[in-house]
């Protein structure tokens, strides 16, 4: 919630309590946040209030206050009505708008210093001392999470997502640009991958369920202190890339889970042609139809088991062989051995890299 909304709820419940009407104006003396619409001071009485030593000024039915905060805001509270508590009650607002200023300024200084520090702005003693300087803890063992959603700028899916984690005032949940939601999790000693990854499907979960979106959600290695969250963000970005390149069925990607998808990934573009164009020669994966490549993707999904292929393609048996041999017949693989199906796989895997490649150039080693 942003500090204008607060704040303005703040008066209103001011003004129920003390049957006073409170304003609030920035350093252009415009109306802030406000319980009444009655009619301001003169600029020369507020720019005269502003020059000079005194904090507070008033009169029968108006008392002006000097908010005086850390950032020079420049803000002034208005309080309007009368009676011998009317002072101290603009006094006792005063010193709550103070605490809910210096507050709301010290969140947005940690999240602005974790959205640097992820990004490696820092130096590793710039850091340490930044951290000091909000009680940020340097040795704590953390995870990050990265989510994305359908929609980019997902407003509602970072709103729910903070409410999630609104009773752990040690994690961080930012967004930076366009590159999804980043929750930086503090871990307790007791934590494991297992935990971190069934938190991740229960992100995943709610989303689908409460925000109606579909998401992804990947996740780093631990980081050990505050030195290790650039890379930690780094894995957790690469972990998003590359499960959404190679394992298109799932939404939860762990940077420890990549498996041959991590190879391939780190391959140059050139050999993985090359790779292609020695398994193919003439051909390519493209001159497969689309039948034939979905039956494939069931066949390794079973463990190259005919059977079960057979019986959840609804198809016989005969079926499937006449299909594999004449893959075999093109391509000289028989699918149907270990090594000539781990190819095949691997080939899939590759082609699928290189599609992606070419359509996002920047990502290309």
């Amino acid at each position: 919630m942003a500090i204008q909304q607060i704040l303005s709820k703040c008066l209103t419940d001011w003004k129920e309590i003390s049957h006073l009407d409170f304003c609030m104006l920035d350093a252009d003396n415009q109306v802030f946040a406000s319980t009444c619409d009655k009619k301001l001071p003169s600029e020369e009485v507020l720019n005269d209030f502003r020059d000079g030593t005194a904090l507070c000024r008033a009169n029968s039915n108006l008392c002006m206050y000097k908010i005086q905060d850390n950032s020079d805001s420049g803000y002034l509270l208005l309080v309007r009505g009368s009676g011998e508590a009317v002072s101290t009650i603009g006094e006792l607002a005063v010193c709550q708008i103070l605490t809910l200023l210096t507050a709301y300024a010290e969140k947005n200084d940690k999240n602005t210093f974790m959205q640097n520090l992820l990004l490696g702005s820092y130096s590793q003693v710039d850091a340490f001392n930044r951290a000091k300087r909000l009680r940020i803890s340097t040795s704590a063992r953390r995870i990050v999470f990265l989510v994305e959603t359908k929609k980019v700028s997902d407003e509602h899916a970072l709103a729910m997502i903070r409410n999630i984690f609104s009773a752990r005032s040690r994690d961080f949940i930012t967004s930076m640009d366009d590159s999804g939601i980043i929750i930086v999790r503090e871990l307790q000693s007791t934590d494991n991958y297992e935990d971190i990854r069934n938190l991740a499907f229960m992100l995943v979960d709610m989303l689908n369920t409460e925000a109606m979106t579909s998401a992804w959600v990947s996740y780093s290695n631990t980081a050990e202190g505050l030195q290790d969250l650039a890379n930690a963000y780094r894995e957790a970005k690469m972990a998003m890339e590359v499960g959404k390149i190679f394992y298109a069925d799932r939404n939860v990607f762990g940077y420890n889970r990549l498996g041959i998808g991590r190879l391939i990934y780190q391959l140059p573009v050139s050999v993985c042609e090359m790779f292609l164009d020695e398994i193919f020669q003439e051909g390519s994966l493209e001159s497969i139809d689309e039948e034939t490549l979905g039956t494939i993707r069931i066949f390794f999904e079973n463990n190259l088991n005919l059977s079960e292929t057979s019986r959840q393609l609804y198809v016989h048996r005969n079926t499937l062989v006449y299909r594999f041999e004449k893959l075999q017949k093109k391509f000289g693989l028989d699918i149907r051995t270990f090594e000539d199906a781990l190819t095949f796989k691997m080939t899939m895997m590759v082609s699928d890299y290189i599609n992606y490649s070419r359509q996002n150039p920047s990502a290309e080693q």
